[in-house]
């Protein structure tokens, strides 16, 4: 196994550089073990067997599990995703809740995914992850709503990472609450039902009284 030098932190070293490859192997590792063994079951010890990184060096620089699960949210954030771009805002949000489905629909694309929100519930370091993460990744949906309004779509002003949230809300609901089983339809739904939200204003900044 591997020592690291201390002396930066994950992620500022420049891509492809050996401190960038470490931190990759170790977020690989991290979802390795949560796709195996959920958030109870991963351990520094596995990740370190895992990635090739000594558990000195893991221990050293991400603290133990908590700060391991939080730096490969951490990283997963700095993905090169897109909202998708279908020429029409219902075919987006259309097509944004199919890439829900998709993920949290299948169990073996789910598992890794699953476990970071079961991480959230017992650790604040992994909450704060997962906030972040989605926040970033729903406001990245704000290019949707943009291009709406250039087609005469819908009007100027909504919030597209709330519209983006409330696409996945239902699906998440279901996914992790009542644990129903998610498929085509149920994404069409959420869609359809943002889709009307946003045509009657609903996730425009409210207006004084």
């Amino acid at each position: 196994m591997t020592e690291e030098s201390p002396a930066q932190a994950p992620g500022t070293v420049r891509p492809g550089g050996r401190t960038a490859r470490t931190r990759a192997a170790v977020r690989d590792a991290v979802l390795t073990g949560l796709s195996e063994h959920g958030y109870p079951g991963l351990t520094v010890e596995y990740v370190a067997e895992h990635s090739g990184v000594h558990k000195t060096t893991l221990y050293r620089r991400w603290g133990g599990v908590e700060g391991l699960v939080a730096d490969a949210l951490d990283l997963a954030g700095e993905d090169s995703w897109t909202p998708p771009d279908t020429g029409s805002l219902e075919g987006d949000l259309r097509a944004l809740a199919h890439e829900v489905v998709d993920t949290f629909g299948d169990p073996s694309a789910a598992a890794a995914p699953t476990a970071f929100v079961a991480a959230a519930f017992q650790s604040e370091q992994a909450a704060r992850a997962l906030r972040a993460f989605y926040g970033e990744r729903f406001a990245r949906c704000g290019t949707m709503l943009d291009r709406a309004v250039e087609r005469g779509e819908i009007p100027a002003g909504s919030d597209g990472a709330a519209v983006a949230g409330a696409v996945s809300a239902p699906l998440f609901f279901r996914a992790f609450v009542t644990r129903e089983p998610l498929d085509a339809a149920q994404a069409d739904q959420a869609a359809a039902a943002a889709l009307a939200a946003v045509r009657a204003g609903a996730y425009r900044p409210a207006r004084p009284r």
